[in-house]
């Protein structure tokens, strides 16, 4: 049975990050073989759909300690989604990271989920040297693409035109219709490029995409895994955004699980 931990994680600047940790079972076979890390999505929370509360469960079965948190703004964290920033995620990031780092000595991964890989990808440069492996599953790599001129059709809903005059009038945009997000945001997206973050230093990584992805494009995140060294790319026939439907979260959880548990156990000390 898993042991999990519920405390805050103080990011630099203050925030108070909702965060859980599970631990390998006592008795599981000898120490944890690594550490991996969960950066969901905007909007979500350290859960993920529920996707990373079951992904955190089976990384401790494999002998793995897994370490959940909420970004400022979403679930239980300080902070508001309206002042959710591209730089206050990448805080965020560093504190978890460096806690886990401290906490659990060993090899070190982050799976990062949608617009998580944003701020990890823009982390790359000082994280990517300290993680032994990197799971990104679908990917915001191309922050133009998907929001500010976007090309999907929930892009396109969120984000056209008419949303946009509307984050000019009243300083907000809501996603979804009920999570608000800022100005700041948004301008910050326009000069973010994640993908030059994961070109100038990541470790080998696995980016998992559903092939009918309305939210974020799998064709740019499948040109990015075959271009970077040491990525590699797994295809998700039939599977929309968060793999949110029991066999596609299934896959996606025993996918991910099998190469950390594989690719940390081989890359021992690095961390």
């Amino acid at each position: 049975m898993t042991d999990i931990q519920r405390m805050r994680v103080a990011a630099p600047d203050g925030i108070e990050l909702d965060t859980a940790v599970h631990r390998p079972a006592p008795g599981g076979g000898g120490r944890p073989q690594g550490t991996v890390v969960l950066a969901h999505g905007i909007g979500a929370d350290l859960d993920e759909g529920g996707g990373f509360t079951r992904l955190a469960a089976r990384l401790a079965a494999a002998g793995l300690t897994a370490v959940r948190f909420s970004f400022r703004g979403h679930g239980a964290s300080g902070g508001t989604p309206r002042g959710v920033t591209i730089a206050g995620e990448m805080l965020d990031l560093e504190a978890v990271t460096a806690y886990a780092e401290r906490e659990f000595p060993g090899p070190s991964a982050v799976v990062a989920a949608s617009f998580g890989a944003v701020a990890t990808g823009l982390s790359m440069p000082w994280l990517g040297p300290r993680l032994a492996r990197l799971v990104l599953w679908n990917p915001v790599l191309d922050l133009r693409r998907t929001f500010l001129a976007p090309e999907l059709p929930w892009g396109l809903a969120n984000f056209g035109p008419q949303r946009f005059e509307e984050l000019a009038a009243t300083g907000e945009l809501a996603l979804g219709g009920r999570f608000p997000l800022g100005r700041v945001l948004f301008a910050e997206m326009a000069r973010s490029h994640p993908l030059q973050g994961y070109a100038a230093a990541s470790p080998p990584a696995l980016v998992v995409h559903g092939d009918r992805d309305r939210y974020v494009s799998h064709a740019i995140a499948r040109q990015a895994a075959a271009a970077l060294p040491a990525w590699e790319f797994h295809s998700m026939p039939g599977a929309d955004h968060g793999f949110h439907t029991p066999g596609t979260e299934r896959e996606a959880v025993e996918v991910t699980t099998r190469w950390l548990a594989a690719g940390l156990a081989a890359d021992g000390g690095r961390a």
